[in-house]
């Protein structure tokens, strides 16, 4: 008689009772494998421990049952829903960072003005968007060239299915994106503003784009903390605090502080977003800091980088750079920043797993953000 075994402990040298029809255990006394079974044996290692516990079991070789029908199945790959996909490839949650540096921008223009124009705001919230949408698209455009995006089944390319008609629509969001910045700054009559997020847009550009692709040199993160924090942050409260009686506001220290911790924050999401790709970029030559550091160091690196956030923040409340309204508010987001830190700790090495990193970061970033404006406003 056969004994059925369940594969789920096998690796553990454990061999618990089951039912399942697959596996099964061949008895010590059994010599050879009767014709009418098709088997395959398995080579199993274990430990001290586990040879004892499988002495004590009274088992011999472990074999493996397969089926013609049913071969082609085994290892296959678990599809993924398409509205899954679409979701990932539309990547909503990311447009935080077109949102975030707008409105602390909006809200130190407030706390140094008291204006609040919501029709600009609204101008600059669309054309931030379409500049997002010009970085995802093309983003997956070259990353289809190189070969990075070559299974990667939520890429835009890969499901559209047209280079070409991707590009188009990146170029399309990027020109409609910079006719609305421009004709914001110019409304302003704010040329600091137009120079700043020219700056923030030309990083976008050298990030990705040939033939810098400055992203395979493992720059991303330095450009995009400069893009998202001083350069746009700045720029949006340049914008959102001018009007036809102060059109040049002095750049404070409350501005550059909230600036950087914005783009710590967007920084942040894009470091994170690496370690499920490490082998892909690392096959097409694209040395993001996760491919030369490996994701036990990049795991490191988050947990400190966590604390360096917070760190900085204590420190600016503490030399009251920062409304103390802002400090108290934004500390409260410290069990989500504590849960990037473990979770990315705990799962690094688990590809399924420490692909939804980059989204609970996204949650710190827009968490973290909505305090820090919330709290630029209450000071007002």
């Amino acid at each position: 008689m056969m004994k059925l075994v369940s594969l789920c402990d096998i690796s553990n040298g454990f061999v618990p009772k089951t039912s399942s029809t697959d596996l099964f255990v061949k008895p010590k006394r059994i010599r050879k494998l009767f014709r009418g079974d098709i088997s395959t044996r398995l080579s199993l290692v274990f430990d001290l421990n586990a040879k004892r516990r499988r002495k004590k079991l009274r088992v011999g070789a472990v074999f493996c049952k397969t089926y013609e029908e049913d071969s082609g199945k085994l290892y296959e790959e678990e599809e993924i829903p398409k509205a899954k996909l679409i979701w990932r490839a539309v990547k909503l949650p990311i447009y935080s960072v077109a949102l975030v540096p707008l409105t602390v921008g909006a809200s130190a223009a407030y706390l140094e003005t008291g204006l609040v124009q919501v029709r600009r705001y609204v101008t600059l919230m669309l054309s931030s968007v379409l500049i997002i949408t010009w970085l995802n698209l093309s983003n997956d455009v070259y990353d289809f060239d190189t070969g990075a995006d070559k299974n990667k089944k939520e890429s835009v390319v890969n499901m559209v299915g047209s280079r070409a008609g991707t590009f188009a629509a990146a170029i399309t969001s990027l020109v409609l994106g910079v006719s609305g910045l421009v004709w914001t700054s110019w409304t302003a009559s704010n040329i600091r503003a137009i120079l700043l997020l020219a700056s923030a847009i030309l990083c976008g550009y050298v990030y990705q784009c040939p033939p810098f692709r400055l992203s395979y040199q493992g720059l991303g993160e330095p450009l995009c903390f400069a893009a998202f924090g001083p350069f746009a942050t700045t720029a949006f409260y340049l914008l959102l605090g001018s009007s036809s009686e102060m059109r040049h506001l002095p750049l404070s220290s409350r501005v550059f502080s909230s600036s950087l911790l914005v783009g710590f924050t967007t920084s942040l999401i894009l470091f994170c977003s690496h370690f499920h790709q490490v082998e892909g970029d690392l096959a097409v030559g694209k040395f993001s800091p996760l491919v030369r550091l490996g994701t036990e160091k990049g795991a490191f690196v988050v947990r400190w980088a966590i604390r360096l956030l917070y760190s900085m923040l204590l420190l600016f409340g503490l030399t009251k750079i920062l409304p103390v309204t802002c400090t108290l508010l934004s500390f409260l987001t410290l069990p989500v920043g504590n849960l990037v830190s473990s979770y990315v700790e705990k799962h690094h090495k688990e590809n399924e797993k420490i692909f939804m990193a980059k989204y609970y970061c996204v949650r710190l970033h827009a968490l973290f953000g909505a305090a820090l404006s919330l709290g630029l406003v209450i000071a007002r």
